[in-house]
């Protein structure tokens, strides 16, 4: 299913950005254990979830963070936060993405939060994802741009070759993820990203999932297949809010 709305004149990237995480937020309910997302997107529905519950129209929700980054934003706006141990099951999360295809399978993680994203939004029974319309794809990997894997820093050069030979036949480079000073960039559980970028499309998305997570030094990849229940996508005129 498919809705939309627009607006009488082009809005920034930014102002997309706020509108749909606002939106986002509307799926929120008092009383909710909550899955916080990471970028600049999901930080627009963060704040707007901290001021809901200063305005007191929000009560008793409890948040559980993807990063660090997330983490202390959360705090900084008075968001009571807690963890999977205390709370397995999520009534909702909330998150960016990297790439969406037409049945919304997602790349997520480019910016090294894959691991816990994952663990955190496999645990929700409902999952919006915020995008703008440049992150809608053809197939996973069809941007060009990374799909990301955390591996082990043991033998990471190991495990990039294994990973780029595994999808030789779709042109599959693999490249390990650096920092400004050009040192490996080490994600928020103290491992390594391996980047990979296709060529050709990598064909079925669940074989290749359970082809990369059967080498011993991937820790987890960026594929998030059959979890998004909505995406609400932000066009220049406006926004579509996509449902499963």
């Amino acid at each position: 299913m498919e809705a939309g709305f627009f607006s009488s004149s082009i809005l920034t990237q930014d102002e997309l950005k706020k509108i749909a995480a606002y939106k986002a937020v509307e799926h929120v309910e008092s009383g909710m254990i909550l899955g916080l997302g990471s970028g600049s997107t999901v930080k627009h529905a963060v704040d707007r979830i901290g001021e809901l519950l200063q305005l007191g129209k929000l009560h008793n929700i409890i948040g559980i963070t993807t990063s660090q980054n997330t983490h202390q934003q959360a705090v900084s706006l008075g968001i009571p936060l807690s963890d999977l141990d205390d709370h397995p099951v999520l009534d909702l999360a909330i998150d960016g993405a990297d790439e969406v295809d037409p049945h919304l399978n997602l790349v997520k993680g480019r910016c090294g939060s894959l691991l816990r994203e994952k663990m955190v939004e496999g645990a929700c029974k409902k999952f919006v994802v915020i995008v703008d319309e440049s992150k809608l794809v053809d197939y996973l990997g069809g941007s060009g741009l990374a799909m990301p894997v955390e591996v082990v820093p043991f033998c990471w050069k190991f495990t990039a070759k294994m990973l780029q030979d595994l999808f030789r036949n779709s042109g599959c480079v693999a490249k390990l993820k650096c920092g400004e000073s050009g040192e490996p960039f080490v994600t928020d559980n103290g491992n390594y990203i391996v980047d990979m970028y296709f060529k050709k499309d990598i064909g079925d998305l669940r074989a290749a999932s359970e082809a990369i997570l059967r080498l011993a030094g991937v820790v987890e990849h960026g594929m998030f297949l059959d979890m998004a229940t909505t995406v609400i996508v932000a066009r220049e005129l406006g926004i579509t809010v996509k449902n499963k």
